[in-house]
């Protein structure tokens, strides 16, 4: 067991020299860069930087979050999102009432599924006003087609 605990202790004084030495390496490019005037004349420059989409998931995943970022990932609840979206958007310019009621009902199921899968209802507030009329027209469309 002693043995053990040197080979963690080891590993972490290891992993902390590594940690260490790419600190060294990045401030002396940042030096040099500056040297060179690399950062002079940016065009952010004076500008506050945008915001980051990462700064409320815990630090320990934000890394691998950008990498998947950068990478071109979307996350399946985004793109589920985002056809939500587009379906309301398409919603808006149909004119024929029998396909517009057969996307309402396909755009009611969309969201009962994302609802499920996430556990917690998805968040139209951009089109709360057009999600109620949708709703409204929805409950037309029945009526009128049980009729």
């Amino acid at each position: 067991m002693g043995g053990l605990r040197f080979d963690k202790c080891r590993l972490s004084v290891d992993n902390h020299r590594m940690l260490l030495f790419s600190q060294i390496v990045a401030e002396g490019r940042i030096q040099q860069a500056i040297k060179e005037g690399r950062f002079d004349n940016l065009e952010c420059a004076g500008k506050p930087l945008p915001p980051d989409e990462a700064e409320k998931l815990p630090p320990d995943l934000r890394m691998a979050y950008r990498m998947l970022k950068n990478s071109g990932y979307v996350p399946a609840e985004i793109v589920e999102e985002r056809e939500i979206v587009r379906t309301i958007d398409l919603l808006e310019q149909m004119e024929d009432e029998g396909e517009r009621y057969r996307q309402m009902q396909k755009l009611n199921v969309m969201i009962m599924k994302m609802n499920e899968r996430r556990g917690r209802p998805v968040n139209l507030e951009v089109s709360d006003d057009y999600h109620r009329r949708i709703i409204e027209k929805v409950r037309l469309a029945e009526e009128r087609f049980k009729k």
